[in-house]
């Protein structure tokens, strides 16, 4: 390099970063002109946070039954048949059994 342009290397290089940040600070993930992308993905997430929530509060609900201090009979008992596997003298109890494919499972793929 010449010596005359060794003073302006140092200025080139912090006007490309400067380029660089603005470029990222405007277009990055995290950017100005992402908002929408970013509104809509805590629209999702809060569906998800409604979802789970109310999953929790139902799991929290069937816990609080099979305490012993106030355990429901109906509970334990459909969660003894379904774990166990076994069904009341008065239940009506259907087979269905899964159609047969003509196609072997590994030519579909």
């Amino acid at each position: 390099m010449p010596e005359r342009m060794k003073p302006y290397s140092l200025s080139a290089f912090l006007f490309l970063m400067v380029v660089y940040l603005g470029v990222q600070a405007l277009t990055g993930e995290r950017g100005l002109l992402s908002g929408s992308a970013r509104d809509l993905r805590l629209a999702e997430r809060e569906v998800e946070l409604a979802a789970l929530t109310e999953r929790r509060a139902d799991l929290e609900v069937r816990v609080r039954y099979l305490k012993s201090d106030s355990l429901s009979r109906d509970l334990l008992e459909e969660r003894a048949r379904a774990v166990l596997g076994f069904s009341d003298p008065r239940d009506y109890v259907l087979r269905v059994s899964a159609p047969a494919t003509s196609v072997p499972v590994a030519a579909r793929y």
